[in-house]
């Protein structure tokens, strides 16, 4: 039978090291997906990591359990907002304020475009578009919440959500048209 969320914390809890270790198997590939959705560079997804998994380590006694997934929720959370830390000590991130006119733009067709391909076209987009696109999308915040977390206005929130729409559509576009 596999170990449950609860029993793992607990376990974790009380310092038993081989349980930390299957803490770290467990979630330590999404984990990876998360910071890489932030930060493009193996190297500082691996920085990124190594800090996220010795907070979880040292926070874990005050994480409050609520139930299965609650534990992995709690971990991506830490892993999300390490990477935008370290967005924010180790690069400029260069928002733009202005929204376009031409706000009718299309979503970019994503169909027929895999996963992994789709990362690594956001891992490309630069570090505020892809900031703001993957709180918004997966995060779900709202472009209030947003500029409130990385300390810009609402509506350069939108705008770089718009750029990075714009700019997933050309690179898709340009796959597919390289696939032809």
């Amino acid at each position: 039978m596999k170990e449950t969320e609860e029993q793992l914390l607990a376990q974790v809890r009380n310092g038993d090291r081989r349980a930390m270790r299957r803490l770290y198997d467990r979630y330590v590939r999404w984990a990876t997906a998360i910071a890489g959705r932030y930060v493009g560079n193996s190297d500082d997804v691996r920085d990124v990591l190594q800090e996220s998994f010795l907070k979880v380590f040292a926070s874990v006694s005050g994480f409050s359990y609520r139930g299965e997934g609650s534990l992995r929720a709690w971990v991506g959370r830490l892993v999300a907002n390490t990477a935008l830390d370290h967005l924010r000590k180790h690069r400029q991130m260069v928002y733009i304020d202005s929204i376009p006119e031409l706000t009718d733009e299309p979503e970019p067709d994503i169909g027929g475009v895999d996963d992994a391909t789709l990362f690594k076209m956001i891992s490309r987009l630069p570090d505020g578009c892809r900031t703001v696109l993957n709180l918004f999308v997966f995060e779900g915040m709202s472009h209030r919440e947003i500029g409130e977390r990385l300390g810009i206005r609402p509506d350069s929130s939108a705008s770089q959500l718009f750029h990075a729409k714009r700019l997933l559509g050309k690179m898709i576009k340009e796959m597919r048209n390289e696939r032809l």
